[in-house]
């Protein structure tokens, strides 16, 4: 009966030790980043079907956020007002708003582009990915500032 116990005893020790090996790798490769799902996930802009986001930047050297936004309702449209935010403990400042004045034609292409950001202060650092959230206000020429609506939109890429 003792060998029985013995037996069963160095069995459950063998795979302890074993799944402690197991443990004690995988903590490792996290420590050193090779488990950080960030760096596997792929640059992306997404934003409603109003509008479709051909590039976009998020730039720590300049402290900017640049979007080219192309305008896929039909008819054209004036924009409002452009924010960005971030998630982090500190919001998201930028000094210099995107300049949306005049019409924006349908299919037309422009660029807008959020300066003087405050990006040391919430945390993007230079090749690491960084995620900004975007609205966009704005209201077919055709009905007018009173029918204002909104689309969210948001921007993961590495900092450059």
């Amino acid at each position: 009966m003792k060998r029985k116990g013995q037996a069963a005893l160095e069995f459950l020790t063998t795979y302890g030790w074993a799944f402690l090996v197991i443990l004690i790798m995988i903590g490792a490769l996290a420590y050193f980043g090779v488990l950080k799902p960030s760096r596997l996930l792929p640059d992306r802009c997404s934003v409603g079907p109003e509008f479709e986001c051909q590039d976009f930047q998020i730039s720590q050297s300049d402290d900017t956020i640049k979007l080219r936004l192309k305008n896929n309702l039909g008819e054209p449209v004036s924009v409002s007002s452009m924010s960005a935010t971030a998630e982090s403990a500190v919001a998201l400042s930028c000094g210099d708003d995107p300049d949306f004045s005049g019409t924006w034609a349908s299919g037309q292409v422009k660029d807008f582009t959020f300066g003087d950001c405050n990006h040391n202060s919430i945390g993007l650092i230079v090749g690491e990915k960084g995620k900004i959230s975007f609205s966009v206000k704005y209201y077919a020429v055709r009905s007018g500032s009173g029918y204002t609506r909104q689309v969210d939109g948001e921007v993961f890429s590495t900092v450059v």
